[in-house]
């Protein structure tokens, strides 16, 4: 669905990406780990078509299009939605006006706004001005509110869990299961998961206890070091930290130096 190849990226004449080569088919979720400052946010920016990225060098393809020239909102109109890791504060437009504006793009009944806004605690939102005022975890709540009424065919999300409290977490979890649109294929004899494809992007890997994911793997320096199942990649993390990344990709460049 979404192929990324020797993809090369530059902002004010500095490489921040440097040779990306990234494939998730359709139907699968794949976790993007790596350190602060690894280049997952660029490569994000650059999935969704942010001008201030200059691609110097290889091509993203989404459902067998060549997208590197599209604006962002070709893009989305592909199905390629994103949930920032800082969004902005939006002043002017409420919460409630870019959900009506969502459920009309997506042409889904305005009351699925009512019943979503109910199920995840939002309607006293939907009032006030997109962000103004959120918390961290009221934020995230906000983003993913938005994108399930969006109904993309692929989710990025970049640090769902960033600044989230573990009370909100579970709920995060929760909310990132619908707008992937997890469910049982009907008439099935073994059970199957049917599910939009996407990226979740993360540092800590902490949101991953709620939601799963078929593979991982770990950009350090702008580059894609390991990839592997998600579990072990999250577990190795979790025990010893990035460090052990770097490390490992040392021994293994010097010893493919001898």
């Amino acid at each position: 669905m979404l192929i990324i190849t020797d993809l090369h990226v530059e902002i004010n004449h500095k490489e921040v990406l440097k040779g990306i080569n990234l494939s998730v088919p359709e139907h699968e979720v794949h976790a993007l780990f790596g350190p602060n400052g690894s280049g997952k946010s660029v490569l994000i920016s650059v999935i969704m078509g942010y001008p201030e990225f200059q691609i110097t060098k290889g091509e993203i393809v989404f459902n067998g299009i060549r997208i590197n020239n599209l604006t962002i909102d070709e893009r989305v109109r592909m199905g390629i939605s994103a949930m920032e890791q800082r969004p902005p504060v939006i002043k002017g437009v409420t919460l409630g006006k870019l959900a009506e504006m969502m459920v009309r793009t997506a042409k889904r009944n305005v009351n699925d706004i009512t019943g979503l806004s109910g199920q995840y605690d939002m309607n006293r939102f939907l009032g006030r001005d997109i962000n103004d005022g959120f918390s961290g975890g009221e934020i995230k709540k906000a983003e993913m509110f938005s994108l399930i009424l969006a109904r993309p065919s692929f989710v990025i999300l970049d640090e769902p869990d960033s600044g989230v409290d573990p009370e909100h977490l579970k709920t995060i979890g929760k909310m990132i299961n619908q707008s992937l649109n997890i469910r049982d294929i009907p008439g099935e004899r073994c059970k199957q998961w049917d599910k939009n494809s996407g990226i979740i992007a993360t540092h800590s890997a902490a949101v991953l206890d709620y939601v799963h994911t078929d593979k991982a793997h770990i950009m350090i320096d702008g580059q894609i070091k390991c990839t592997g199942n998600t579990v072990v990649l999250m577990t190795q993390i979790r025990d010893y930290g990035y460090e052990y990344c770097i490390k490992c990709q040392k021994t293994l460049n010097d010893d493919n130096k001898n």
